[in-house]
């Protein structure tokens, strides 16, 4: 694709590689058949081949428009144009650069960015959100049926086991697991070191910034990304062998801090190994001896892959392989492929189109007559619990309970 792009864009960093994703693209159409908000909407600039045209028109000196930024806001950012992609256009990173000129341009009413403040203020951060999530569940009666379905059920996590291993990993606590799902996370700790590893969790590590990230508060993400780098740092320099995240939407964010803080002098070299470490949990089992797990199902069971562990860390399949090779038996899900609508901040941003697509993946879910739902991403987790009728947890429970 050509591109003309005004020197306000051009002579900056944003500007080049922006550049160089849209000179990539041939423009084919191939990620339209892969786009869960196109499937629903029908309208190409609902699509990814019309939001890089949008992008592309706007860096180029035309204006924004409140149209633009409806069309751009629309975007789950799944990836899965980029997994159909024949070109490997960089369309996440794309959207990140398009979304934070658009909002710089046009703005938001006074409402719109009251909530998106204080959804940034509010769920990235671990202690509030417990409390809020404590008063959520103390008010739970009196609540509209639409917020009293997201509300999660309480977890009892168990033991974390002391560390007793030479070998040692580190595992992202996150902003919202910690509260609404703290079983995930223990329950990694206990089948990691009935294998060996020893699972860390660093207090002073928190929200992995991608909440703020798509959000468009670039530079708070980046901060939340030197803080994770700063935690962990000493333990990495102690022989820590990887960063272990168990909500897939975290690892993908991990696993780009070499490419947010690149130009950081001071973190940039840092910021390379941390994400060259990360590993996601599947990632993690598919490389140990697995003989002493043994599978302990109460049917068949439907994998929801997340969009971030399929397109977002490109590992499609690895979480039913994994399954497989414990001796799970899985149901075929139609579309596996296509997005569930949690996105993140998605479901609270733009509750219509994330509703259709929940029914849609409910739908797709139940249709081999599961015993229950897995996952590997908290806010797929919740967001598939808020409306399923068949239980929906975290995979690594099931390995968990085996003996």
């Amino acid at each position: 694709m050509q591109t003309r792009l005004s020197k306000a864009f051009s002579e900056t960093p944003a500007g080049q590689e922006a550049d160089a994703i849209l000179r990539s693209c041939v423009h084919c159409g191939f990620c339209t058949a892969t786009c869960p908000t196109y499937q629903i909407l029908g309208d190409e600039l609902d699509g990814p081949r019309g939001r890089i045209y949008l992008i592309k028109q706007v860096l180029e000196g035309q204006a924004a428009t409140d149209k633009v930024q409806t069309h751009l806001d629309r975007c789950l950012n799944c990836r899965a144009c980029e997994t159909t992609c024949p070109s490997g256009v960089r369309y996440g990173h794309l959207l990140d650069i398009g979304r934070a000129v658009v909002e710089r341009q046009v703005g938001r009413p006074v409402r719109e960015r009251l909530l998106r403040r204080a959804l940034g203020l509010l769920l990235a951060h671990r202690r509030r959100f417990a409390a809020l999530l404590a008063l959520g569940r103390l008010l739970r009666p009196v609540l509209p049926s639409t917020l009293k379905l997201k509300i999660p059920a309480v977890q009892v996590p168990g033991h974390w086991p002391e560390p007793r291993h030479a070998r040692r990993m580190l595992v992202l606590a996150g902003c919202v697991q910690p509260a609404a799902t703290p079983l995930t996370n223990a329950a990694a700790a206990r089948v990691l070191d009935r294998l060996g590893i020893s699972l860390l969790a660093i207090r002073e590590a928190g929200c992995c910034g991608a909440l703020s990230q798509h959000l468009g508060a670039e530079t708070e993400a980046g901060d939340m990304a030197r803080r994770n780098i700063d935690a962990w740092w000493p333990h990495i320099e102690a022989g820590a062998e990887a960063i272990v995240t168990t909500a897939s939407g975290c690892g993908v964010m991990v696993k780009d801090y070499a490419h947010l803080l690149r130009h950081d002098p001071a973190y940039a070299d840092k910021a390379a190994r941390v994400s060259a470490m990360s590993r996601d949990l599947v990632e993690v089992l598919h490389g140990e001896d697995l003989s002493g797990l043994h599978a302990e199902s109460r049917g068949a069971i439907a994998v929801h892959a997340p969009c971030t562990l399929q397109h977002g860390q490109a590992l499609p399949g690895a979480l039913e392989a994994l399954l497989r090779r414990l001796g799970f038996t899985l149901t075929e899900v139609p579309d596996a492929h296509l997005c569930c609508g949690s996105a993140g901040t998605y479901s609270l941003l733009q509750p219509q189109l994330s509703r259709q697509l929940l029914e849609r993946k409910l739908a797709a879910l139940n249709s081999g007559r599961p015993a229950e739902i897995v996952t590997a991403n908290i806010g797929c987790q919740m967001h598939l619990a808020s409306r399923s009728t068949l239980p929906v947890r975290h995979w690594i429970e099931l390995l968990d309970s085996a003996v």
